[in-house]
């Protein structure tokens, strides 16, 4: 409910500036008589406090904002389950680019069963 209230005054922000813009006239100031009345500042503080809690919220839900109903959980899961499948596909891709360019994990274990190496002759002389 509190989002939709946001939104709602984001929305009503947003004509105003529109009517600013276009017929340089400030709705909020024409119903509370000037730009500096205390009821004028009051909105244009509740209108700039609705944008930054929408800003915020987009950006804890992962770019996604739910108006209105129990949207959030499944909007949630979604993501997660996006964010899973994408990282699931680039372990895919990976293990198929090492495949095709031959590269293998266990080198170093079929190094060391084709026999002693310099490294292992010089710590078997004791020097």
């Amino acid at each position: 409910m509190l989002t939709f209230i946001a939104f709602a005054l984001t929305i009503a922000g947003c004509v105003n500036w529109l009517l600013i813009g276009l017929l340089q006239y400030d709705f909020v100031a024409g119903i509370f008589g000037y730009q500096g009345s205390v009821f004028s500042r009051l909105v244009y503080i509740l209108v700039g406090a609705a944008a930054l809690f929408l800003v915020v919220k987009l950006f804890l839900d992962k770019g996604s904002i739910h108006i209105w109903g129990k949207e959030k959980s499944r909007a949630r899961a979604y993501a997660s389950s996006n964010i899973e499948a994408s990282q699931e596909a680039h372990k895919q891709r990976k293990q198929s680019r090492k495949e095709e360019s031959g590269y293998r994990e266990n080198e170093e274990e079929e190094d060391s069963s084709s026999g002693p190496s310099l490294f292992d002759e010089h710590l078997d002389r004791g020097d």
